[in-house]
């Protein structure tokens, strides 16, 4: 029996990973967050004292990390059974981890360790080239973005709420970067599955965008 795979795919700050865990949890389905296992990689080389430019280093640290997912209301996530769920929104952390994702060697490791989530009952596997690259035939695919400003928007409240100091201006910028590097990277770049279902969540709820891919599902 074929194993259902639904790919969420969009930009850094659209809403992915709050949308794939609330229909994973409905569907009673896996749940993957591929930017987790890169942002947990860029933990991994910071708490070795890695050179970002030593592309073997960084390979031998992808092969080495064993991660753990929990996906309750919140993700939690432990790299060599550390929690580091807090590290994993730090700006210095998704900057490292956009930097290490553009290494081929280091997506053909993380790779596999992204395909073997997927079991029975199913899948939902959220991030960048969930349709294009790693589940190519996912019976069921989504592209979710929304405007910088407003991703920006939402990032800085995320900070603010937190108690971290934030500059919405400074935000937007390293925003419209991310998105610069990861659509015109030469490998498994940002792109949108020519099969997937398009969703601008900039003027939408949480619910409604979750409503409108269980009715993919469905």
């Amino acid at each position: 029996m074929k194993i259902p795979v639904l790919t969420i795919d969009g930009p850094s700050g659209a809403g992915k990973g709050t949308v794939s865990r609330c229909v994973a949890k409905k569907l009673g389905w896996h749940y993957l967050d591929s930017g987790s296992i890169y942002r947990s990689l860029a933990i991994s080389l910071i708490k070795r004292n890695a050179d970002p430019s030593d592309d073997v280093a960084i390979v031998k640290a992808a092969q080495a990390m064993v991660l753990e997912f929990d996906c309750g209301e919140e993700l939690a996530v432990k790299l060599d059974g550390e929690d580091i769920t807090s590290q994993l929104g730090l700006e210095s952390t998704g900057k490292l981890a956009s930097i290490v994702a553009a290494i081929p060697e280091v997506r053909s490791v993380l790779l596999q360790k992204q395909k073997d989530f997927k079991r029975m009952p199913g899948l939902v596997a959220d991030g960048r080239d969930m349709g294009t690259v790693v589940f190519p035939d996912a019976q069921f695919k989504v592209f979710l973005t929304a405007s910088a400003a407003e991703r920006a928007q939402r990032r800085y409240k995320q900070l603010i709420e937190k108690g971290i100091d934030a500059n919405l201006a400074q935000i937007i910028e390293e925003i419209e970067e991310r998105d610069r590097r990861d659509t015109e990277r030469a490998t498994a770049p940002l792109a949108m599955a020519s099969d997937a279902l398009y969703i601008d969540s900039s003027s939408m709820t949480i619910n409604a965008v979750v409503e409108e891919v269980l009715n993919l599902i469905r």
